[in-house]
């Protein structure tokens, strides 16, 4: 079973209410049907609202590090295939441009957001 973005952001966010309510892992999952796996993976993407402010802190830096490492990587990757340079048709091609372009876009969006929270940074 596949399930759409919006309806995990919508279980994530119902799980973390359940959890601020202090209801255990169990408890969340079987008032939504699913497992304790997906509880504590929602949990841990979205930081465990019981958890202290600090190790929720510590744990959204330690996603951001990780997230931006892998996009700085994945950039790396497709410098060095240049699919610029790679022969192919032109469907893919302006699939791979859509993808790149989109891609860049959000990356800049990031990027603007950073500047604008952190403008010492970005001088």
């Amino acid at each position: 079973m596949v399930t759409s973005p919006t309806e995990v952001a919508t279980r994530r966010t119902t799980v973390r209410q359940l959890a601020q309510t202090g209801a255990s892992n169990r408890q969340i999952a079987t008032q939504l049907g699913i497992s304790k796996d997906t509880v504590a993976r929602d949990l841990s993407q979205l930081g465990d609202p019981r958890a202290p402010l600090a190790q929720r802190l510590a744990h959204q830096a330690t996603q951001a590090e990780t997230a931006v490492s892998q996009a700085c990587a994945a950039v790396q990757a497709v410098a060095e295939a240049r699919p610029a340079h790679t022969l192919t048709d032109e469907e893919t091609a302006r699939r791979w441009c859509g993808a790149l372009r989109a891609a860049a876009d959000q990356l800049a969006e990031q990027a603007d957001a950073f500047a604008d929270y952190y403008p010492c940074a970005t001088g």
